[in-house]
């Protein structure tokens, strides 16, 4: 078995990049919603491996699943569905497209699925615009890479991130993050998970008090918030009402804010993990939070 599948990823690497992404992505998503999902896929396991390793490149999200499930069973959570790489001179891009697998909630599974094709097509497609436009103008240099961090995965929660690493001017980075009630087959989201809108305020009060302690305590980190002086006049006030975040593995809310947010460039993404006791009195219910 081990011989095959490495013998399936080495003719996997040698498939020549396509220079167009649309056409395999739309029917991607068509097979997709065709596919029958019942427990007759399970009497295609040997071909589902084939299909696993010629679409997955050999990353630790996978080895990882790989060695939780014995045969490839219907564990697998995350894996990466395709990878296409463009390396084109000055211009080099990386597109990893993650997979959610074996939800019972088929529709959401799905949808989630269709999604993370849909954002790699647009960000494919606008590097080659974006690339081609350069070349006709007089060249330059340009690189984007997008991929997948599995944050929780325990058997109530599944947070995963998608993060988009742009260097067409200046650098740029970006995370998106689901997290998924792997229980009750849903998505959630900041509001689902407290009574009413005040939150809103208490976590934007808790993160300015990080903000100014991680100031006092190291003179390297720097934030945009009110009462500290700083070049450029903006301050983080409040986060908005479905801000960027994901639950911990030890049951944390952890709220993420993009590079440039409310931080210099150089901070890059940053990330505060709001204490539960803060939320308590504003929680729905403790099945997340702890």
């Amino acid at each position: 078995m081990d011989e095959k599948l490495k013998q399936l990823k080495r003719q996997y690497m040698d498939v020549p990049i396509p220079q167009e992404l649309t056409f395999i992505v739309d029917q991607a998503i068509k097979q997709r919603k065709k596919r029958k999902m019942n427990v007759k896929w399970l009497a295609g396991i040997c071909a589902a491996a084939i299909m696993f390793v010629t679409g997955v490149n050999a990353s630790p999200t996978f080895a990882n699943a790989l060695s939780e499930v014995p045969f490839l069973g219907n564990l697998v959570k995350v894996i990466t569905f395709r990878e296409y790489k463009i390396d084109d001179e000055s211009f080099k891009a990386d597109f990893k497209i993650p997979a959610v697998r074996n939800m019972e909630n088929k529709a959401l599974e799905n949808a989630l699925n269709d999604k993370y094709i849909e954002e790699n097509k647009k960000l494919y497609n606008d590097f080659i615009a974006e690339m081609e436009s350069m070349k006709k103008n007089g060249g330059g240099h340009a690189g984007v890479d997008s991929g997948y961090e599995v944050k929780t995965d325990n058997d109530r929660v599944l947070s995963l991130g998608r993060y988009v690493v742009n260097t067409v001017g200046s650098s740029s980075t970006t995370f998106k993050y689901d997290t998924i009630d792997k229980k009750n087959q849903v998505l959630l989201t900041l509001p689902s998970l407290f009574k009413d809108d005040r939150y809103i305020g208490i976590i934007s009060g808790n993160i300015r008090e990080q903000m100014k302690k991680q100031m006092m305590d190291d003179p390297d980190k720097a934030y945009w918030v009110a009462g500290v002086p700083n070049g450029v006049n903006e301050y983080f006030e409040t986060i908005s009402k479905d801000q960027n975040f994901y639950i911990s593995n030890d049951g944390k809310l952890v709220i993420s804010f993009n590079k440039y947010e409310v931080a210099p460039g150089y901070m890059g993404i940053v990330e505060f993990v709001i204490p539960t006791e803060v939320l308590s009195d504003e929680l729905i219910g403790n099945e997340y939070m702890k």
